[in-house]
């Protein structure tokens, strides 16, 4: 990969696809995608969202409205299913590890649909690929 950013959804979708495939032809532990703390309007200057790939497992952080609407996303999204969600008691929200049994291009469109939807982003955001 030459490229690590991209703050279109287009430009995104190309991102993730091509960072899903080389984690997974890489045979690497993870990979992540931080949202530019400069494009996140969502907490009032709050850590930005980030969302793992490890192998075939979505792995991200949630509160509990983001939970409800992460569920009724997964709706659209038959091939993948909530395996865990953890509620640490000296944590807010929860992680969840979503089964993803799909191909590059289904995973990137759901991590932009998360970002988008899930997370309530602008559509403008700039996303950062920081693991394959």
């Amino acid at each position: 990969m030459t490229r690590f950013d991209a703050a279109t959804e287009a430009e995104r979708l190309k991102l993730f696809a091509d960072a899903a495939a080389a984690h997974r032809s890489r045979s690497s532990d993870v990979m992540t995608v931080d949202v530019d703390p400069d494009s996140d309007e969502t907490d009032g200057g709050g850590v930005p969202p980030w969302i793992q790939l490890a192998g075939m497992e979505v792995v991200l952080d949630c509160t509990d409205t983001e939970l409800d609407r992460l569920k009724g996303l997964l709706d659209e999204f038959p091939e993948f299913r909530i395996d865990e969600l953890v509620s640490p008691k000296e944590a807010e929200g929860t992680n969840a590890v979503i089964t993803a049994r799909s191909d590059a291009n289904r995973v990137a469109g759901f991590i932009e649909r998360v970002f988008r939807e899930v997370y309530v982003l602008d559509d403008d955001y700039r996303a950062w690929v920081t693991a394959v």
